[in-house]
């Protein structure tokens, strides 16, 4: 039985805490079998242009959107004692830190000091050269709507359960 999640989150500007999207999809036995996906009220709906223009995600769209505060649990839920997948671990694994420490919520049930499973090493390692996430889904023909964060973390889990089934 193999069990994962993917995540992805997006970020309304250069700090790591900014999450203003995020997608956790889990896969079971080849099966999407969760969908997890919630807009996020970056601190003070601060956005940097170049951000919104890249997903699509405004400051109008989060006004009403719950903080990282309320929906923390929610994803440390999802992530508590799993295999966690991001096609960019490092990226992905810092928002999440960076996020819990803005709020001063504690990271210790995830284990954060010890790296994901990471799909971009994954298929530089098989010979990708280019592996981005656009470029792996195009070759694989992966459907992607990329920086949409479900799309994104659905396509990781997609190339993830892919390598485990070594094709």
């Amino acid at each position: 039985m193999s069990r994962f999640v993917a995540i992805d989150f997006e970020t309304a500007s250069y700090s790591s805490f900014s999450a203003c999207a995020v997608a956790i999809v889990t896969m079971e036995n080849h099966i999407v079998t969760d969908r997890y996906y919630t807009l996020i009220q970056p601190p003070n709906n601060y956005y940097i242009e170049k951000f919104c223009e890249l997903h699509g995600i405004y400051p109008k769209d989060t006004l009403n959107a719950p903080n990282f505060y309320d929906i923390a649990s929610d994803i440390i839920n999802r992530l508590q004692d799993e295999v966690v997948v991001a096609h960019n671990e490092g990226f992905d694994r810092q928002v999440l830190k960076a996020a819990l420490a803005y709020y001063d919520l504690s990271a210790s049930p995830l284990r954060l000091d010890k790296k994901w499973e990471c799909t971009v090493k994954i298929y530089r390692k098989k010979g990708f050269k280019k592996a981005n996430l656009k470029a792996c889904c195009e070759q694989l023909d992966i459907p992607l709507n990329h920086h949409n964060a479900l799309s994104d973390a659905e396509a990781c889990a997609t190339l993830y359960d892919r390598h485990l089934r070594n094709f």
